[in-house]
């Protein structure tokens, strides 16, 4: 799939450092590759933090803005968040 913009919403945050929440289906293989967030290059900045939540696995991981061109954004590969539930 695609970036969707609507999956994209602002937590928090200021012009230094914002904290996002992204919704897909996509793997976060996917979402991590370079080019992914294009679309959102206007809004993106070097070091903003990104929630990725894939509705498909589910799984949810926290990925970070490594740069933006202002037409290119990549983004780390993705620190994982465990959720297990042992009770």
């Amino acid at each position: 799939m695609a970036y969707a913009a609507s999956g994209l919403t602002r937590l928090a945050g200021a012009s230094n450092g914002n904290l996002w929440f992204y919704t897909t289906a996509d793997a976060i293989a996917t979402v991590n590759t370079e080019g992914y967030f294009n679309s959102a290059a206007n809004m993106l900045n070097v070091r903003d933090v990104i929630m990725v939540a894939d509705t498909n696995t589910p799984t949810t991981s926290f990925v970070s803005v490594l740069s933006n061109t202002g037409s290119v954004v990549d983004v780390s590969n993705g620190t994982a968040i465990v959720e297990t539930d042992g009770d």
